[in-house]
């Protein structure tokens, strides 16, 4: 078994957010394919964040189906991810990004930051495919953004169960949400992205998404990093009771429709956490994998991209990465309640990548402007 070693990339520029204002998109066309950003030494260098399914062991199966050796290049997320490819564009030193979503990868296609996979689409569903199905990347897990609540509290007594999203602005939930920040946080970038179809399909032509953000913040929201923060340290209804530093002061927050499966498969059927599925409120994530444009082992990209689609690994990822499988008929485990416990949305926002990478900066400013 050939050693993997991991190398913890720390990223010391400013955040994404804003820096893309002052940078142009090369791709007026066809991307053309970089030269490789390092000489050759057939270790594959994969850039992606903390991702569970990448397990030590799962990675020396790779290497020893394949011969590859991996290297771990950890971003912390999905922005990240971006950040790291933008600033080394003239000279990539890794070969595979993995971890990108849909409300990142079309900036990295707009500025050629991946080149054309060699690996064949099929068996993958055509939900996966939606929101991207082109040349430069391929989807690896999924899930539906959502807001959970905690059924001890919003239990139609104390609290009741929104049938609109302006209902959190009422007196009776202050104070009792909270929301990881779209600036730094997948998952709230989402669900941010969410609202703003929500907000444009609903009865109100007055108000926007981000009246109702503002009327939030009013309402004492409160305000995260990260999904981490928000979910594990103020929502009550999580597994973050048993955290060290819990507050558990917010009711509501930002998670997955999933989220509750999670908690009952790792609680032996057991959740107080349910998810809000209000008709544009949630937002169908695709996470992706894409050879990177001027990296240098492109045949070991290309080869672990289809290890991580295979059978053996992709219909486990409801188990190791807490998310979805991309392959055809996926199912949630029925082990622990896990599927039972997790919900489906009856409509997922429909917001195109594209008009998200064109008009994301603009909804980050305005954001900041309501909550702040």
């Amino acid at each position: 078994m050939r050693h993997i070693p991991f190398v913890l990339l720390l990223l010391v520029a400013a955040p994404l957010s804003g820096c893309l204002a002052i940078l142009n998109p090369i791709n007026d066309g066809d991307c053309v394919i970089l030269d490789a950003g390092r000489e050759s030494d057939g270790v594959l260098r994969i850039l992606t964040y903390d991702i569970a399914a990448f397990s030590d062991e799962m990675l020396a199966t790779f290497t020893e189906q394949t011969g590859y050796e991996v290297e771990m290049i950890r971003a912390d997320d999905s922005g990240g991810i971006l950040e790291q490819l933008l600033q080394t564009q003239k000279a990539q030193q890794a070969d595979l990004a993995i971890g990108l979503d849909n409300t990142y990868l079309q900036t990295a296609l707009n500025f050629c930051l991946l080149q054309p996979h060699e690996v064949s689409q099929q068996g993958i569903s055509q939900t996966a495919l939606e929101p991207y199905d082109g040349p430069y990347a391929l989807p690896f897990d999924r899930g539906d953004v959502c807001l959970n609540y905690d059924e001890s509290r919003v239990d139609g007594t104390n609290l009741t169960a929104p049938i609109s999203l302006w209902n959190l602005t009422e007196p009776a939930w202050e104070g009792l949400t909270a929301f990881p920040s779209p600036v730094t946080s997948s998952p709230g970038r989402a669900f941010m992205s969410a609202t703003v179809d929500y907000f444009e399909n609903d009865e109100d032509e007055t108000t926007d998404a981000f009246d109702w953000w503002k009327a939030m913040a009013d309402n004492g929201a409160i305000f995260t990093t990260g999904w981490t923060e928000a979910y594990e340290i103020h929502y009550s209804g999580g597994y973050g009771a048993w955290v060290e530093g819990h507050l558990g002061d917010a009711a509501m927050t930002v998670s997955y429709c999933h989220s509750p499966g999670v908690e009952a498969f790792y609680s032996e059927n057991w959740t107080k956490s349910t998810s809000l599925t209000l008709e544009r409120s949630t937002f169908h994530q695709v996470e992706y994998a894409g050879v990177i444009n001027g990296g240098t082992e492109v045949q070991a990209a290309n080869a672990f991209i289809e290890y991580l689609l295979s059978e053996e690994v992709n219909r486990n990822m409801p188990e190791n990465n807490l998310m979805q499988s991309v392959l055809v008929n996926a199912v949630w485990p029925e082990t622990n309640g896990y599927a039972y416990h997790t919900d489906v949305p009856t409509m997922n926002a429909d917001i195109s990548n594209q008009r998200i990478a064109e008009e994301m900066e603009d909804w980050l400013t305005e954001w900041n402007a309501a909550t702040q």
